[in-house]
């Protein structure tokens, strides 16, 4: 036995070779990285600053965390989770059909190659990019931040929406085409059952996403309480930055737990 081990230890693929390779590769992309980094901005005014951020968060502008009027913290939180909230709905709806045309195990697969295009395209463009386009097009507003989430979450949701449509159980589909269902039918009882469980999570977790990007939307114009907190920064009013990142901090903190337990009731049943 002791033989046959010591064999098979010799005789095992000699890949080290491949993987110091791999090794060399990383450590030069690391250090070529760190290479063009820049830390001339990084100043005595940069750590004060820093601190004065810190300062804020402890001693946050009451008047402003619990104003109820369209300029507090409650309202403009409630303004961000309607944008990402509705973004993520309208990018899920969408999302189905494309994710129908672009899966290969159902339809044509040149087709399905200009599907994954297409999704392939909305997915490079970077959400800011799309916040500033729609500003252009609709306004600065809430509504420019919807159709960004929108489009946004088309590029991510419909990419997993195809993964779950491929992984279907075809064996459930056959037993119901050789019952004599029809399209329709074999659609409501054998295709819609088991995605609509990926559907949902994948989702809420993109609605997780859009919650921190219509954040950052904001600061362009999109609506959502990013606007409010660039400014109060940049006019060193850190008390009322302070109480808009405690907001957002409960604000996240909240929808993580609730969307977590959601998507483990999902996946587990």
């Amino acid at each position: 036995m002791n033989e046959r081990i010591e064999k098979a230890y010799e005789n095992r693929p000699k890949d080290w070779i491949w993987h110091l390779t791999i090794a060399v590769v990383v450590v030069f992309l690391m250090l070529w990285s760190a290479g063009s980094m820049e830390t001339s901005g990084t100043t005595t005014n940069g750590g004060r600053m820093a601190l004065n951020i810190l300062k804020g968060i402890v001693n946050p502008d009451r008047g402003l965390l619990f104003n109820l009027t369209m300029q507090g913290v409650p309202y403009l939180l409630l303004e961000t989770i309607c944008i990402a909230f509705m973004g993520t709905v309208v990018g899920a709806i969408f999302s189905i059909p494309l994710a129908f045309l672009s899966a290969s195990n159902l339809t044509p697969k040149p087709v399905a190659f200009i599907g994954r295009i297409l999704i392939m395209a909305i997915r490079t463009v970077p959400a800011f990019v799309y916040g500033l386009m729609f500003i252009r097009v609709t306004g600065p507003g809430p509504f420019a931040g919807l159709m960004t989430m929108s489009l946004t979450s088309i590029g991510m949701v419909s990419k997993m929406y195809i993964e779950a449509i491929e992984d279907l159980d075809t064996k459930i589909l056959e037993s119901l085409d050789a019952m004599g269902l029809g399209t329709w039918q074999k659609i409501r009882y054998g295709i819609l059952p088991q995605l609509m469980p990926n559907f949902a999570s994948t989702a809420i977790y993109r609605f997780d996403i859009n919650l921190r990007d219509a954040t950052v939307l904001g600061l362009v114009g999109a609506g959502g309480i990013g606007a409010p907190l660039i400014f109060a920064m940049n006019a060193y009013r850190w008390n009322e930055a302070g109480s808009i990142l405690i907001g957002l901090v409960v604000l996240v903190l909240i929808v993580e737990w609730i969307s977590t337990r959601i998507r483990v009731k999902l996946t587990r049943g």
